[in-house]
């Protein structure tokens, strides 16, 4: 009886303002047959430190977030 945990990202979307939510899928699996699989979502906004981020979602970022989508993004927190 092996028992074996996973992590992937499995889905990353980018929102109009350039708010990139990734979701994260954990799965514990016993002989590769999955048990559970659970998910959790993380917010990442424009121009945020990405150290520590799974690569595909920092190279999403990079892409994303142009320098006027940062610069709209925290003129809109400025604004609130």
């Amino acid at each position: 009886m092996a028992l074996t945990k996973t992590v992937s990202v499995d889905q990353i979307t980018v929102e109009k303002n350039g708010i990139v939510t990734f979701r994260e899928a954990t799965s514990v699996l016993e002989n590769d047959v999955e048990l559970s699989k659970t998910y959790h979502r993380t917010p990442v906004y424009p121009g945020q430190d990405l150290t520590g981020k799974p690569d595909n979602v920092v190279a999403i970022c990079n892409v994303a977030w142009t320098p006027e989508i940062i610069a709209d993004f925290k003129a809109t927190l400025e604004a609130k």
